[in-house]
């Protein structure tokens, strides 16, 4: 295949996961799209729908997966631009809330799918989920010392707590999301206290 034809597929797949993500809302849920509708907004003809994808599940496993990419890129690079400065836990909550904000319909489909209909969904999100889990306790591993199955652990506790946070954000007017913001940032700062002081009477010398 020539390097125009690989671009120009390329595009095409990425108009196809974006028809996708702009049909679904408060009222629609991936389920109910039908490949029609994808394509119809995509402006393709259904039938060069199975020139990128096997059917609709396979264009939902990537949804779920460019999704939760896509959110792991704005908090890592959250993070990185904190470098020291004001609170990790601030900056990481409301750049969570932005993406939700911003990008409502992404957020939506890992939260429905994450009890999806269908096995490879669920397990979908729930990777999506660990990827989470495992950059935050890596983070926390760095930043605080702690070892390794205990920052696991507040790594889990703080990425589920963040999600619950996202879904009663999601649809809210902005005074109410902010103030769901601000519970969160207080519950999170709970959790990262208590695991500190935890860590003190289990391991002395750190």
């Amino acid at each position: 295949m020539s390097g125009n034809r690989a671009q120009q597929k390329q595009k095409t797949r990425y108009r196809i996961i974006d028809a996708a993500f702009n049909l679904l809302s408060q009222e629609r849920s991936y389920s109910s799209l039908s490949l029609r509708e994808v394509t119809r907004e995509a402006g393709i003809a259904p039938t060069s729908f199975y020139r990128h994808f096997d059917d609709m599940e396979a264009l939902g496993l990537t949804l779920v997966d460019e999704g939760g990419l896509a959110l792991r890129q704005l908090m890592r690079e959250a993070r990185q631009r904190l470098q020291g400065r004001g609170s990790v836990i601030q900056i990481s909550v409301e750049t969570f809330m932005e993406f939700i904000e911003n990008s409502p319909q992404v957020f939506r489909l890992l939260l429905q799918e994450r009890s999806g209909t269908t096995f490879a969904f669920r397990q979908a999100v729930f990777r999506e989920l660990q990827y989470f889990v495992t950059e935050l306790a890596e983070y926390i591993q760095q930043t605080q010392g702690y070892p390794v199955s205990e920052a696991t652990i507040q790594a889990e506790a703080m990425v589920f707590l963040v999600f619950n946070a996202g879904a009663d954000a999601l649809d809210r007017e902005p005074s109410e999301c902010a103030a769901l913001s601000q519970k969160a940032i207080m519950q999170l700062r709970f959790v990262a206290r208590g695991a500190d002081e935890f860590l003190k009477l289990r391991h002395p010398t750190l």
